[in-house]
């Protein structure tokens, strides 16, 4: 939240406003409190947007769907200014979290909570649908969770009945996987439409996964209007309750009132929200909104009340307020009951008879759906591993038993996101701003602005974190002073992109572009260090290790890491090493694993003489880097193969360089891995699994 600034009200209506919760392109929406101290949520018209009359209608359009619902099982609008000055509306403040916020916290609902959740969902879309609307945009982020049960919120999409489903410009006519198939069809869309979507819901209550998933939006509509749900996850009791909500045919759905008999919700169901761990989360939020609306309501008396005592208040112990939807409601979403901090265990090494040579082991745990199709990039640190969620931003499994323990919606992925210390991470949201975490709670360091378009590698002691700016330049971040400390340029004839790589080390920062040109900055002051260009087809990430750094490319060069110069040289064996060199090196205790003109080799770490053969098939991708885990390299398989293989990594044992096993699932690649902890985590078009080492 920002405080306000030269040109926001101080006041609308009743509501005395303390600062910004966030703007779109419409409108921006406050928080403010009245004379009592009840807190509201306060949105209003953008005054440039003030001339066009169809923006006008719509924003007051919202003001007066909202209103028309009388229901207790939305949020209430509680003050609106439809006519003469800015037109602004004014909802109650939820306590609570999310559906998708819970059942990222808890998991998925038991049997009793889901058949509650569809009871309270059902009733309300029946008040809805008699008012003569529809929501057409129910979904896990617009349900709030509160004491006295589920809340529907955001009707800036809803429409009358009879109305098409026509949009604006780059309004989505509903949020994919859960908007019905004739709303992406664009046809008529009736009370049935909110059905589906509650289907969908159910789906993701009962089991934490989607009901229609896919790589791409296009992906997900194609699914929701010729596929077919999945329900595998659903526990069986439930799936003949649920599948009827997501009939194709808007006719063959079931009635909300029906909806309400065949699920029929428990006795005392809504006592749920009051009991166990998200009854517990529930009155957390509730306390901490009691306290805001408590201070608020007190002043000195003669004197004005204080906005920046306010807005202290509503930063502290790490409670941040988050929009839901179109900002028809607001709530406390990242509360104080963060998950609780733990190390995990290092998983057991497999003996002799607990493995196969030829047979690939049971996984730890997976494969689980769990990761967005197009996710690339694994990180595991303390007991989570972390990859890119199926609804956006950064996700994280326990690396035990695969269970989720928290997400950060707020973080984009494709940023990349690094490990910063044993205990945290870094990442970036879509402004660029670099923020830190810890590991294993998600609870919220730093951050600082960088105009971060990529994170690059972070210094060895935590110092810095180097990113890629969307100027085009490579820039550090000081993590003590959590402000840029400098920025540089890339050097002459080199061009740097979102595709570069890089490994940082003692006073240096070594980055490889996208064609194969190497350099390094100084970490001091970023100045060029030293330069080696063309040596390389593509971005090869470096290996850094004290006083060396290890590169691929025409040859596998050691390198001085201060001042670049060769320390040794392992020549490639391809007939063409400018386009099947040596590709990204990985690092043992000993050697250096790489893959040289489609072949797995073990060099020298002292002198860059090779130390065994371990893959002689000359199919094997150069860019992905070989993992160490264990007494086992793994390595990503190319050509016709589709899998992972392990061998064995024991210098003079009967196993060394040997194939012990290749996992191949019915998926063809691309594969992407991660490993500690004697586990090795694979990710395949949005699969995750954990498999066990020797």
């Amino acid at each position: 939240m920002q405080p306000l600034s030269f040109g926001d009200p101080i006041r609308l209506g009743p509501y005395r406003l303390a600062g910004v919760l966030g703007e779109g392109g419409m409108g921006k929406v406050y928080v403010g409190h009245d004379s009592s101290g009840r807190l509201a949520a306060v949105k209003v018209l953008r005054p440039e947007l003030a001339h066009s009359r169809n923006l006008v209608q719509r924003f007051l359009r919202e003001a007066q769907t909202a209103q028309a619902v009388t229901s207790t099982g939305v949020a209430r609008v509680v003050g609106s200014q439809t006519e003469g000055g800015r037109p602004w509306i004014a909802t109650e403040f939820l306590s609570g979290p999310t559906l998708e916020q819970a059942i990222t916290d808890h998991g998925p609902l038991d049997d009793a909570g889901v058949r509650a959740l569809a009871g309270a969902l059902a009733s309300t879309l029946q008040e809805i649908h008699a008012a003569g609307l529809i929501h057409r945009d129910l979904k896990p982020a617009n349900i709030v969770l509160t004491s006295s049960g589920p809340r529907i919120i955001d009707f800036g999409i809803a429409r009358p009945e009879h109305g098409l489903t026509l949009t604006t410009t780059g309004q989505a006519p509903a949020t994919p996987g859960y908007g019905a198939p004739e709303q992406i069809l664009g046809q008529r869309v009736g009370p049935s439409a909110d059905v589906f979507s509650l289907g969908a819901v159910l789906v993701y209550a009962a089991s934490g996964r989607q009901a229609y998933e896919g790589a791409h939006v296009a992906a997900v509509q194609y699914e929701v209007v010729h596929g077919s749900a999945a329900l595998d996850a659903v526990p069986q009791a439930l799936r003949p309750l649920i599948a009827p909500c997501l009939a194709k045919e808007p006719a063959h759905r079931p009635h909300p009132s029906s909806v309400i008999q065949t699920f029929a919700p428990p006795r005392g169901a809504h006592r749920l929200w009051r009991q166990g761990v998200l009854g517990k989360q529930i009155k957390e939020y509730e306390t901490r909104t009691h306290q805001l609306t408590t201070l608020a309501a007190t002043t000195v008396p003669g004197a004005k009340p204080s906005r920046r005592r306010f807005l202290t208040s509503l930063a502290a112990g790490g409670a941040v307020l988050a929009l839901g939807g179109g900002a028809t409601a607001w709530w406390l979403t990242r509360g104080p009951d963060l998950p609780d901090a733990a190390d995990a265990e290092p998983a057991k090494l497999l003996n002799s008879g607990e493995y196969k040579p030829g047979t690939p082991p049971e996984p730890l745990w997976g494969p689980l759906k769990a990761a967005a199709p197009s996710a690339s990039m694994l990180l595991p640190v303390r007991d989570v591993v972390m990859f890119a969620g199926p609804s956006g931003g950064l996700t994280a499994h326990r690396v035990t038993d695969g269970r989720q323990k928290w997400s950060l919606p707020e973080v984009s992925p494709s940023a990349g996101f690094l490990r910063l210390t044993a205990e945290q991470f870094v990442a970036a949201d879509a402004d660029g701003n670099v923020l830190a975490f810890d590991a294993s709670t998600s609870e919220l360091q730093w951050s600082a602005p960088a105009k971060a378009e990529k994170l690059l590698a972070t210094a060895p002691d935590a110092a810095l974190v180097y990113v890629l700016t969307k100027d085009g330049e490579v820039a550090a971040v000081d993590t003590e002073a959590r402000k840029v400390r400098w920025t540089a340029e890339a050097p002459a004839d080199i061009l740097i992109d979102p595709a570069a790589v890089a490994g940082a080390g003692p006073g240096r920062l070594v980055v490889c572009t996208a064609d194969g040109n190497y350099f390094a900055l100084d970490s001091a002051d970023g100045s060029s260090a030293w330069q080696l260009g063309g040596h390389a087809g593509t971005a090869l990430t470096p290996a850094v290790e004290d006083r060396f750094v290890y590169v691929g490319g025409k040859s596998l060069l050691a390198l001085d890491l201060q001042s670049g110069d060769e320390v040794w040289s392992a020549a490639s064996q391809s007939l063409n090493p400018d386009q099947a060199g040596w590709g990204s090196p990985a690092k043992t205790d000993d050697y250096i694993a790489a893959i040289d003109d489609g072949r797995l080799y073990r060099v020298n770490k002292a002198s860059g003489s090779e130390a065994g053969v371990s893959w002689p098939d000359g199919t094997l991708p150069s860019r992905t880097p070989p993992v160490v885990q264990g007494n086992t390299l793994w390595i990503v398989e190319g050509g016709t193969s589709s899998g992972v293989s392990a061998f064995g990594n024991i210098p003079s044992g009967e196993s060394d360089g040997r194939l012990m096993w290749t996992y191949e699932p019915e998926s063809e690649g691309p594969w992407h891995m991660a490993a500690a902890g004697n586990r090795v985590f694979l990710l395949n078009k949005g699969s995750v699994v954990a498999l066990p080492v020797f």
